[in-house]
């Protein structure tokens, strides 16, 4: 199960919906509904996203809730580690072979680990304007 559909579940569970009426309401099949809220369908559409926000009525904070869950839903990630330090390679192949042995508290515990390690920012991609701007002047 990913978390967006972890959480469409929950909101289903909390406010008495079924599966169905929840299909019906958002104009998509109650399979497609099922495969998504168990992880066997890609990450929703930011479309689909703003349906189940509007159905549900959700605002703020929780509607932003659910957009962050819904981009960190893909349910077949694919790493492309080309250009990483051997070490960032090996790490990348670890987890993959051993992600679904990990208990919850080890998995929660590396979650951490990555929401405080300081990152430096992603590299910005430059409009033409601002490179001339920053280029230097001959």
């Amino acid at each position: 199960m990913t978390p967006f559909g972890s959480r469409v579940r929950g909101l289903r569970a909390e406010r008495g919906v079924r599966l169905a009426d929840l299909a019906a309401g958002l104009q998509v099949t109650p399979a497609y509904l099922s495969a998504l809220e168990h992880g066997r369908r890609g990450a929703p559409s930011l479309g689909l996203v703003h349906q189940v926000c509007e159905f549900f009525g959700l605002i703020w904070d929780d509607a932003e809730e659910l957009v962050r869950l819904a981009r960190i839903s893909n349910p077949k990630v694919r790493m492309d580690t080309a250009g990483l330090t051997p070490e960032q390679t090996a790490l990348a192949n670890r987890l993959q072979q051993t992600l679904a042995r990990l208990p919850p508290e080890t998995v929660a515990a590396m979650l951490a680990i990555l929401d405080t390690a300081r990152l430096p920012p992603k590299p910005r991609l430059l409009g033409r304007a601002r490179r001339q701007r920053l280029a230097p002047q001959k």
